[in-house]
């Protein structure tokens, strides 16, 4: 098994890697350091989840699917804005939201290759 990275960014680039192996198309805003620290640039509500992806069949084999994921080290906790995207997306019919942690590698690697 791959050894997966404990920090938040070293685990996003194993799982956007893995993703890109495995045919999906993916969206992560990169956050940039300013003299106020970590900032990502956005309109709109804060606690959008880190990535979202998706992933159409060929010759429609299959529905395509779209899966919005928010990425924690291994002590990481949601914010409540965070919360409130996970809850508000989950309740939307026919897309994947999903919390990973580096410990869901296994998980992870059957999702995206499913």
């Amino acid at each position: 098994m791959r050894r997966v990275p404990e920090r938040e960014d070293g685990f996003l680039r194993a799982v956007l890697e893995l993703a890109k192996v495995q045919g999906w198309l993916a969206f992560h805003p990169r956050p940039a350091r300013t003299a106020h620290g970590w900032v990502t640039a956005l309109s709109g509500d804060a606690g959008f989840p880190d990535v979202v992806l998706v992933k159409v069949y060929p010759h429609q084999e299959r529905p395509a699917r779209l899966i919005f994921a928010e990425f924690k080290s291994a002590r990481g906790h949601l914010s409540e804005k965070q919360r409130t995207w996970i809850e508000r997306l989950s309740e939307v019919i026919g897309i994947e939201v999903y919390i990973w942690y580096p410990k869901d590698w296994s998980a992870i690697v059957q999702i995206l290759e499913a």
